[in-house]
């Protein structure tokens, strides 16, 4: 083998380790995960503890499933004292605004965003789906110790 090329071949080798072995000295993982601040990626913040707010003015959550005429479903949320604020996601917790976690089953398969939201397809037979108001920091919003959540049962 040509001596450039295998002088390139050690390089990326190498370099490659290199680069791993600095992200992961940082906390980065390859799903893009910053396990340092707790943002990015795709993780679950379900393990976060419950962000306590107080009673009054508290927000509510309801939540109704929709068979969709031509596929899935149509989850509607109805809150009050909330607005949804997917500009701050991820950022400081603002009293009032966040956004919504939908899981089917225990699998979370989205955030929302607004009041509306369109499932594409649900696992076979019964589903429940479940609703959780959350902070902007993705903490579940708690009242007097109960998370502001929501279970909706499925016939599929």
């Amino acid at each position: 083998m040509d001596r450039r090329i295998m002088m390139l071949v050690i390089g990326l080798v190498f370099g490659t380790g290199f680069g791993f072995l600095m992200a992961a000295s940082q906390g980065i993982t390859l799903d893009g995960h910053d396990h340092a601040t707790g943002h990015g990626g795709n993780h679950d913040h379900a393990a976060m503890a419950p962000l306590a707010i107080p009673a009054q003015n508290a927000p509510t959550l309801a939540a109704e499933v929709y068979k969709d005429p031509v596929a899935g479903w149509n989850l509607k949320l109805t809150v009050t004292n909330f607005a949804f604020s997917p500009q701050n996601a991820s950022l400081d917790h603002v009293p009032g605004e966040g956004h919504a976690h939908v899981y089917a089953n225990g699998e979370k398969l989205a955030r929302l965003y607004g009041p509306w939201f369109h499932l594409d397809h649900l696992p076979e037979g019964d589903v429940t789906l479940d609703v959780t108001l959350n902070a902007n920091s993705h903490q579940e919003l708690a009242v007097d110790g109960v998370p502001l959540r929501v279970f909706v049962p499925v016939k599929n």
